[in-house]
């Protein structure tokens, strides 16, 4: 536990200190929020406020999984060291893809930003290469843990690898859609995240417990700028990070199911969005009054923090729930 404490400490700190660069820097370069103007109307003064501030996390966790490598590998725990690099890669692929997006969208003011077809091909080329590592690499198996019956089943190797990358898909869309009212994305990952890192220490996958003590530290240090009223935003360079690094360790514990149940808002917010398309095509009305659903609450009355504490303490819950049923 040492180890992780002080992974997660200096992760905090590396981030806290980037923030004060990162952040005047996209002040200067006008990197700021575009925000919808069909959305709640309280929104539209956050127009122009820094986002790509996901660079902030994905340098930190660099510089302090680097750095956590090279003690590791200096310590005689070289296979250690060497499993971080797999979930590093992931998370980092994915953020990479959300900073050309957002760079497209927001330095090159080219609205579109990247391509819908082209996004996808990137992570979907980084999410096979991540679950053919962990079946072929790795040879961690295709048995999944079963939350309550607390068994693992075996999983046909040719259901589980596209299962494993939906998972991964699937994740970063809805940590994605979560992203949408200051510190609601970071502050719900953040549960998760520690949650997965607990299982870590439990079932003793340290890789595990280390990378997401890393990351947990990241993400409360860009928490610090990014709660209400925030002054830098995470973009997609920040939500799908957040969303490999969710699926990469939930996969990598074996417990993808568990998802499902301490990651249920971000599966309500992808539902929510699912449910308005589809009623909205076959009767042009609408379900929710704004999708994802914290919008729907924002536009009923409740206020940006209200929001924000109810989904986490709402996500605390079920972490903890989550906790029993392994």
């Amino acid at each position: 536990m040492k180890i992780e404490i002080t992974l997660l400490l200096i992760s905090f700190f590396v981030t806290v200190i980037l923030g004060m660069i990162i952040i005047p820097i996209l002040r200067k370069f006008k990197v700021g929020q575009i925000e919808r103007e069909d959305g709640p109307k309280s929104h539209l003064k956050k127009q122009g406020t820094p986002t790509m501030g996901g660079i902030m996390m994905i340098i930190a966790m660099i510089i302090v999984v680097t750095g956590a490598y090279i003690y590791l590998s200096i310590t005689n725990q070289g296979d250690l060291a060497n499993n971080l690099l797999p979930i590093l890669m992931l998370t980092i692929g994915f953020g990479v893809i959300g900073f050309i997006d957002d760079f497209k969208k927001l330095v090159l003011k080219n609205t579109k930003g990247l391509k819908p077809s082209y996004k996808m091909l990137g992570l979907l080329i980084i999410s096979v290469a991540y679950v053919i590592y962990l079946v072929y690499g790795l040879h961690i198996g295709t048995d999944t843990y079963i939350p309550i019956i607390k068994d693992y089943i075996d999983i046909p190797i040719y259901i589980y690898i596209p299962f494993a990358i939906l998972v991964i898909l699937g994740t970063t869309n809805a940590v994605n859609l979560t992203d949408g009212i200051d510190g609601l994305a970071s502050s719900v990952s953040t549960c998760i995240i520690t949650c997965l890192t607990i299982i870590g220490i439990i079932f003793n996958h340290q890789e595990i417990s280390i990378f997401g003590s890393c990351v947990i530290g990241a993400v409360l240090g860009f928490l610090m700028f990014n709660l209400h009223p925030a002054k830098v935003f995470m973009g997609d360079t920040g939500s799908l990070l957040l969303g490999g690094v969710i699926s990469a360790m939930a996969l990598y514990l074996k417990m993808p199911l568990l998802l499902i149940v301490i990651a249920l808002v971000p599966v309500l917010e992808t539902i929510s969005v699912i449910i308005q398309v589809i009623y909205f095509k076959k009767t042009g009305k609408r379900v929710f009054k704004m999708t994802p659903i914290h919008h729907h609450f924002e536009l009923s009355g409740w206020k940006e923090n209200k929001v924000v504490a109810v989904f986490t303490l709402f996500t605390l819950i079920l972490c903890i729930i989550g906790l029993v049923i392994i």
